[in-house]
């Protein structure tokens, strides 16, 4: 990762893009982060969402318009997904850091290697959130606890790349929308849950997940389970 950007400067919020295909989850995000913003006292962290984006084309056309200082970008867009965002807006002044429901190894190195600073998970609390986007504009990698270990082990050279290149014919049989449900179902998630953590219908998972099983030639939420644990996506 070679892009360098300036270091944040006192008494100038840092702008940031909000891009997610989830118009209540960007909207959300957006107004926890202005909520927080300065909230902690002199010297805390201070933001200014400048835009929001649904997908690809939106997102990068709102970075080139407005150069933030950071790129909150989910990794499962509409047109290519979070490294399309950053492979057509390579800028080295602009930081990118993946806010993502997945936490699964591929995604996480991928987007790492496609030129990520950090990447977090949806658990994250406003104040976190805020304290890795000023981190990651401060040139920090900022990773959720869990991933870290992803990410050390594949470019320690680890052995974890020659797993993921094991999976990738598999997955790559699903939609991204599918492998979001795929993953949230095989670690015990309910149909209920699922759709209220995607911001979709619970006859929406419904049909993404018949299609899942289908596509894996798996018979049963149980099966879906063990396959996803045999290949280290939980």
């Amino acid at each position: 990762m070679t892009q360098t950007a300036p270091p944040t400067r006192p008494g100038r919020p840092l702008r940031v893009v909000v891009v997610d295909d989830h118009s209540m989850f960007r909207r959300g995000v957006s107004a926890e982060l202005m909520a927080c913003s300065g909230s902690s006292g002199p010297g805390a962290p201070a933001v200014e969402v400048v835009a929001e984006a649904a997908d690809v084309d939106e997102a990068v056309a709102a970075v080139r318009e407005h150069r933030p200082d950071v790129v909150l970008l989910d990794v499962h867009l509409p047109g290519g997904g979070g490294v399309e965002v950053i492979r057509r807006t390579a800028d080295p002044e602009i930081r990118f850091l993946a806010l993502s429901v997945s936490d699964a190894a591929e995604d996480v190195i991928g987007t790492v290697r496609g030129g990520a600073r950090g990447y977090v998970t949806k658990t994250i609390t406003g104040p976190e959130l805020l304290d890795a986007i000023a981190r990651v504009a401060d040139g920090d990698a900022v990773f959720s606890p869990r991933l870290a270990g992803f990410v050390l082990d594949a470019f320690a050279g680890a052995g974890l790349s020659a797993d993921l290149a094991s999976v990738d014919s598999d997955l790559d049989r699903l939609t991204e929308r599918e492998r979001e449900v795929m993953r949230l179902i095989a670690r015990g998630y309910s149909y209920k849950e699922v759709a209220k953590e995607l911001f979709i219908s619970i006859k929406t998972v419904e049909t993404h997940m018949s299609s899942v099983l289908r596509k894996l030639q798996l018979s049963s939420r149980h099966e879906l389970t063990r396959w996803a644990s045999d290949r280290r996506l939980l």
